[in-house]
């Protein structure tokens, strides 16, 4: 008997501490503290890479959201007062399950392995992400009459084209993705007009004179020349496999990357839609926030994916990318607001009734 009321206590005490309103609290103190270690960190000195406890830590930061954002998705698929749709939240978690195994292989093979590929397999993980919140978002939007006034269908309008003009002009902007498009990049026609334009110098060849040097005669020692010896590299050579497995999945670069730039005009579009849907009902704030999780998302893979292929020694862990984690957060802090104002319209309703 005291061990059982220890138990229920000790479980009592865990639900009162893990309150909705100490979660978005938590949600927003994670954001503060990310964003503050990115620019505190982020900048290194031109020439120098990023240590690797920071590497470590911005995986650390963005992953933990996911993965706890995953664990109230799934929360609220279980529970039978979602008014918003149980299968939703199945899809929104299994999503961010996904993104959270995602970055554990890609922290893998970018920090454990020294591989900087353009395809890895942590990719089908993120591919599978979009498929899955985008599948949740939609069985969101079915089972709702979408009577939207005309403003929110020029907000709709005017977010897409603005998503999908910043899409293109990273595609072009990207001289991977240009290449295999047959575009040729602003960057690049800009060089070749000030190659045009600037005046051709011909250099003439130099004569030089050089003086031949003694023969040696036999009693003049030499002296000895020392041959160099190449240093140890200090990084860790990655495997064969997983050099063969990069060099197989290079060529699938280009259309990984064009997949990710659709997927988030996508996800910006049917979360505005969802925004708008839900304004002013009792269900906007999640909504907001999953509208909120979806934009930042878009801005923080736009930028990654932009870097990432216009800079040569590129690495992960640039300013913007804090906006992965402000992405997770918002998805746990939208699966928060979601449980607890289905579980109170559920109470106030057995209390009027």
């Amino acid at each position: 008997m005291i061990m059982s009321s220890s138990v229920e206590n000790s479980s009592f005490g865990l639900q009162s501490l893990l309150t909705s309103q100490n979660l978005v609290y938590a949600g927003i103190a994670w954001g503060v503290v990310s964003l503050l270690f990115f620019l505190l960190f982020s900048i290194t000195v031109p020439g120098e890479e990023s240590p690797l406890w920071y590497l470590i830590g911005t995986y650390v930061l963005e992953l933990i959201p996911f993965l706890i954002g995953a664990i109230l998705c799934f929360r609220n698929w279980r529970s039978p007062q979602i008014a918003s749709g149980r299968n939703v939240w199945l899809g929104i978690g299994l999503g961010t399950s996904c993104w959270f195994v995602g970055g554990l292989l890609f922290g893998w093979w970018e920090l454990y392995l020294n591989l900087e590929p353009d395809v890895s397999p942590a990719d089908f993980f993120y591919i599978v992400f979009y498929l899955f919140v985008s599948w949740g978002m939609i069985l969101a939007v079915i089972p709702r009459r979408l009577n939207l006034e005309i403003w929110q269908w020029v907000t709709v309008a005017a977010i897409a084209v603005a998503g999908i003009a910043l899409a293109i002009w990273v595609f072009i902007s990207t001289p991977g993705m240009a290449k295999e498009a047959n575009i040729v990049p602003p960057s690049a026609i800009e060089q070749a007009i000030e190659t045009t334009d600037s005046p051709q110098v011909a250099v003439e060849p130099k004569a030089t004179l050089v003086q031949a040097s003694p023969t040696p005669s036999p009693t003049t020692a030499q002296p000895a020349v020392a041959t160099p010896v190449p240093e140890e590299s200090s990084e860790k050579e990655p495997p064969g496999w997983a050099l063969s497995l990069d060099k197989t999945l290079q060529p699938l670069g280009t259309y990984v990357n064009l997949f990710y730039i659709v997927g988030d005009v996508f996800l910006l579009v049917i979360a505005s839609t969802l925004l708008l849907a839900f304004w002013g009902g009792r269900f906007a704030q999640s909504w907001r926030m999953i509208a909120a999780a979806a934009f930042s998302l878009y801005i923080s893979d736009m930028w990654f994916k932009y870097a990432e292929a216009t800079s040569v020694e590129y690495e992960s862990g640039g300013l913007l990318e804090v906006f992965f984690v402000f992405s997770g957060v918002l998805f746990a802090i939208g699966a928060v607001l979601e449980y607890d104002v289905s579980s109170r319209s559920r109470r106030a309703g057995r209390r009027r009734s």
